[in-house]
């Protein structure tokens, strides 16, 4: 009775605070981890009158609502995605994308590899800052970009596909990362052939069936006039897929995200993919999302701020100019205006759900795990990134504000 108690206290402070980020023109998911920070901040200060938070926070059963968060909450972004109008925009903006991507994940593993001590972790910790440092949140960038209407502009097109871009550039990363956590060190040249023919049949497979078999199933669904039906085949898609992305070596994460991309009004029909979409946002907004943000804000400690402020700083630079230069100078050169092209860069600086994933599979899967007395730069690593993530997710609607709102 009282653990339900606590995990009510605990969902109804996360959307309490979510609602409250919203309101002041952020994420939404800034003002869930905050809400988890706040948890774990008071059970630290009086342990003694929160007790159960610390067996709500290692207890399996968070854990395990945490995974099928995460689950739905990359389904869902695969689902906002269209993949029709990210071909449309390919081809002067995929320039812009890579190297939004290249620059922060370079830097990241540079600043890895100089700053982190040797260890057995070392190449997997590495890796992990480079990917957090490259991914970018699609949805701070829309929400802006919509406010002041601009995202059916070039400007709001070229940032919207570069984050989707990083996004998906994100989770092929991931499969890297896991084979490095795996054997502890980056793959071999010949190892890494190996992984790209795995995720190649993967990929080959998945979109295969999601263009040539998912409609026609879809077209059946459809007479039936079942969304809810149309809903518990797409879930089982998605675990399908995920289970083929285990048996190829790959996190079962990225059978959500290909089972939701192909999940297009054009293949689903109009009135099941509205409605669906409808499910997922409520479900993932309302219950799912919050409670994985809190579950992740509860692991930080904000003792990393005393601790590592300087390491902290660096990895906030490094996102932030790694993007506006990374995108920024191919914005410059594909034609945009300086203004513009630094709008792009502040778009993409900003981080979300999937560098939330990202790193909570990290965490799951023992790469910030350390010994007693290790550097406080590893044993805070989590947290660093988990802040970061925060304050340039904080920082980019308003340079996005400074730099679009006078259009």
């Amino acid at each position: 009775m009282e653990v339900l108690l606590e995990l009510l206290i605990f969902l109804g402070l996360a959307r309490l605070l979510g609602e409250g980020a919203e309101k002041v023109g952020l994420q939404s998911s800034v003002g869930e981890i905050l809400a988890g920070v706040l948890f774990a901040a008071a059970a630290s200060m009086m342990p003694e009158k929160f007790s159960m938070i610390d067996q709500i926070a290692q207890g399996e059963h968070l854990a395990a609502a945490a995974s099928v968060a995460m689950f739905a909450l990359i389904l869902h972004a695969a689902v906002e995605m269209k993949p029709r109008n990210m071909a449309r925009r390919a081809a002067g903006s995929l320039f812009i994308a890579l190297g939004g991507m290249a620059v922060p994940l370079a830097a990241g593993l540079l600043v890895g590899m100089l700053v982190l001590p040797e260890g057995p972790l070392k190449s997997s910790q590495t890796l992990l800052i480079g990917i957090a440092l490259s991914i970018s949140a699609i949805a701070a960038a829309i929400k802006v970009l919509s406010e002041l209407n601009l995202e059916h502009t070039r400007v709001g097109e070229t940032i919207i596909f570069s984050a989707v871009i990083d996004d998906v550039l994100g989770l092929f990363l991931l499969a890297i990362l896991m084979s490095v956590i795996q054997t502890g060190h980056i793959p071999a040249v010949t190892s890494l052939l190996i992984l790209f023919f795995k995720i190649l049949i993967f990929f080959t497979v998945t979109i295969l069936l999601g263009v040539h078999v998912y409609p026609k199933i879809s077209r059946k669904l459809n007479v039936l006039e079942a969304t809810s039906l149309e809903f518990s085949v797409l879930v089982a898609i998605a675990l399908a897929y995920g289970v083929l992305a285990e048996v190829l070596g790959m996190h079962w994460i990225m059978g959500a995200f290909m089972a939701g991309l192909f999940f297009e009004p054009g293949r689903v029909g109009h009135k099941a993919f509205t409605e669906t979409r409808i499910i997922f946002s409520a479900v993932t907004r309302g219950v799912l999302g919050p409670l994985f943000f809190a579950y992740i804000g509860l692991r930080v400690d904000l003792s990393a701020f005393g601790a590592v402020p300087g390491f902290m700083l660096l990895l906030f630079l490094v996102a932030i100019v790694g993007k506006l230069v990374g995108a920024g100078v191919p914005a410059l050169l594909n034609g945009l205006s300086p203004r513009d092209a630094a709008a792009v860069g502040a778009g993409l600086s900003s981080r979300g759900g999937v560098e939330m994933v990202v790193l909570s599979i990290a965490y799951e899967a023992g790469v910030f795990v350390t010994e007693s007395g290790a550097a406080p730069v590893v044993t805070h690593l989590f947290s660093t990134l988990i802040i970061v993530a925060v304050a340039t997710t904080m920082l980019s609607p308003v340079m996005l504000r400074r730099l679009l709102g006078n259009k």
